[in-house]
């Protein structure tokens, strides 16, 4: 047997599931107890060294799966389940994060192509000039060479602002952040890649303009089309 077998790939965690992580300890050694309130996000930020972005992220992840929940003029509190149920939901959300990536692809095409229909046949004014200013934001990062990772994904998540359901758009914020960053890691959207995804967010701009769910999401899933042969090496 090769000595390189026993080599592993080594995964490089992000901050929020390393804080993730604290609070699955603090649970499984008991000074977290169900029912119990987490530190304002404040004094988080400062205990862990972390901007606020990263504990928001966690604070989200872990309340989209029940783990925690924010009460009014309480903050925020552990759920009431038992120890052993908290601590089998959150190894749950860590698995999923670090090692289902196909699912979280699969599961963003199921999204995409629902919120753009429901996006094209509710969209407001309002709504359109929110997806121009994405797209410009986008079409501005481009053409100056840039992959524009995060203009990309404002652009995916007006068009679920659009879709008004607030579900589908906390579904989005929780699996598509991640599948922009590992993309950006792999260099997937490399080469003249971001150019063809302009011209595509341009197309799916104008079936929403024009309010035709069909051909919306026909152009969701052709701009989609490149991920969902993705296989996470």
């Amino acid at each position: 047997m090769e000595v390189i077998n026993n080599f592993r790939e080594i995964v490089v965690e992000k901050p929020a599931d390393k804080i993730i992580k604290q609070i699955k300890q603090l649970i499984s050694s008991g000074q977290l107890q169900p029912g119990d309130k987490l530190p304002p996000e404040r004094q988080l930020c400062e205990k862990l060294g972390v901007g606020r972005s990263y504990v928001r992220d966690a604070i989200r992840k872990l309340e989209f799966y029940g783990i925690v929940k924010t009460l009014p003029q309480s903050g925020t509190v552990v759920a009431g389940l038992g120890i052993t149920a908290l601590e089998g939901l959150i190894t749950d959300v860590l698995m999923l994060e670090g090692h289902d990536f196909q699912s979280l692809i699969e599961t963003r095409l199921i999204l995409e192509k629902q919120t753009v229909r429901l996006a094209a046949m509710r969209r407001t004014a309002d709504d359109l000039i929110d997806l121009e200013k994405a797209l410009d934001a986008y079409r501005a990062k481009v053409e100056n060479g840039k992959q524009g990772i995060d203009e990309d994904l404002m652009f995916h998540i007006r068009i679920a602002e659009a879709s008004k359901n607030s579900v589908l758009k906390s579904l989005m914020l929780i699996v598509t952040p991640d599948i922009l960053t590992h993309f950006t890691e792999q260099n997937v959207c490399g080469g003249g890649k971001p150019y063809g995804a302009l011209e595509e967010h341009m197309t799916i701009l104008k079936h929403i303009q024009d309010q035709d769910p069909d051909k919306a999401e026909l152009a969701m899933s052709a701009h989609l089309k490149g991920i969902s042969s993705f296989k996470n090496a």
